[in-house]
C-alpha cells in the first residue's frame, strides 16, 4: 500500500479490536486507506496512503503536546478508539512518552465532548458553506454575508462582542439552538460603549425659522459625543435659520397623510405640527 502497488481504494488497513463490541468504532476501525487519484495540497503525490481521522487525531494530539482535545458531541462514540490508540502507541517508540505527559493526571491527551454552538436560522456546516464559495455565490469565506469569524468581523462585529457571546452561552453537554438575537444583543451592548453618537438625516425636509434675526448668524451647541462616556469628548452642532429635519418628524395635517386621517394628529405624536408650539422639554 505504501509503495503504491495497489490502485486507489483497492485495499484498506483496519485494526481488529473486538468484533463483539457494542460500539461499532471499536470493532475493526479503518486506519489507512489508499488515495492515488487526488494530489495532496502540500505534498502532491508523494504519499499513496493516508491515515483516517480517528487514527491520526490522537497521535497528532500527543505529538503536538495537546492535553485536552475539545470535540462536539458526535465524537463521543469515537472517544474509546481515541484512548485505545494512545494506549497502544505511547511507549512503543512511535510517540515520545514524555511529550504526551503534559497538564492532565493520566499523562495522555484527553478528549472531551461538548455541544456545538448552533445558531437558529444559520447554516454553520463548512461542508455546506463551501458550496457558496466554490460556485461564487459569495466573495470568499470572509464575505460579510458568511457566518464565519472573518465574515462577521467584516460586518463590523468587534472581538469583544464575540467573547461576550461565548461567555453568556457557556458550555453545555445538551444540544441547543441559540437565537441569533443573542449575538446581536452582545454586539449592541459592546458597541454602545465604544461608538460615538452622531445624527444622520435619511429623508431630509428643510425648515426655515422665519423670526431668526440674521440668516448668516449661526449659534454653536456643544454636545457630548457619547451620553455615558465623557472620555469621548464633545462635538459642535451649528444652529441657524435653515435647518434640516427628518421628514417623518413633521405631521402635515393638510398633506396626504393628514387628509387620510381626517386632519387629526395621530394619538401620541410628539413631533412638529404646523401651527403648534415647539416645547423645550
Amino acid at each position: 500500500m505504501k509503495d503504491g502497488e495497489y490502485a486507489n481504494g483497492e485495499h484498506i488497513l483496519r485494526a481488529k479490536i473486538n468484533m463483539a463490541s457494542p460500539n461499532i468504532n471499536m470493532r475493526d476501525p479503518a486506519l489507512f486507506r489508499i488515495i492515488t487519484d487526488t494530489p495532496h495540497p502540500e505534498t502532491g503525490t508523494q504519499w499513496k496512503i493516508y491515515p483516517m481521522y480517528d487514527f491520526s487525531h490522537p497521535i497528532s494530539d500527543a505529538v503536538e503536546g495537546i492535553t485536552h482535545s475539545l470535540c462536539s458531541l458526535e465524537f463521543e462514540d469515537h472517544r474509546p478508539l481515541y484512548d485505545w490508540t494512545l494506549e497502544k502507541l505511547i511507549g512503543k517508540g512511535l510517540i515520545e512518552e514524555e511529550r504526551s505527559r503534559r497538564g492532565n493526571g493520566n499523562g495522555v491527551p484527553r478528549q472531551i465532548e461538548f455541544s456545538r454552538l448552533n445558531l437558529k436560522y444559520t447554516v454553520l456546516s463548512k461542508r455546506k458553506l463551501i458550496h457558496l464559495v466554490k460556485y461564487n455565490y459569495v466573495n470568499g469565506w470572509s464575505d460579510p454575508r458568511m457566518p464565519t469569524l472573518s465574515g462577521i468581523r467584516r460586518r463590523g462585529v468587534p472581538p469583544a462582542a464575540l467573547k461576550l457571546f461565548n461567555e453568556r452561552n457557556g458550555i453545555s453537554k445538551a444540544d441547543s439552538n441559540i437565537d441569533v438575537g443573542v449575538l446581536e444583543d452582545c454586539t449592541r451592548e459592546v458597541m454602545d460603549k465604544m461608538s460615538p453618537r452622531a445624527f444622520c438625516i435619511i429623508n431630509p425636509l428643510k425648515v426655515t425659522i422665519t423670526n431668526w434675526e440674521d440668516e448668516n448668524l449661526l449659534e454653536d451647541f456643544v454636545v457630548p459625543r457619547h451620553p455615558k462616556e465623557d472620555g469621548m469628548g464633545e462635538r459642535i452642532i451649528p444652529f441657524g435659520m435653515n435647518l434640516y429635519i427628518e421628514r417623518e418628524d413633521l405631521f402635515d395635517t393638510e398633506g396626504p397623510e393628514g387628509k387620510a386621517n381626517g386632519g387629526k394628529v395621530p394619538i401620541g405624536f410628539k413631533r412638529l405640527i404646523p401651527g403648534d408650539m415647539v416645547l423645550d422639554h
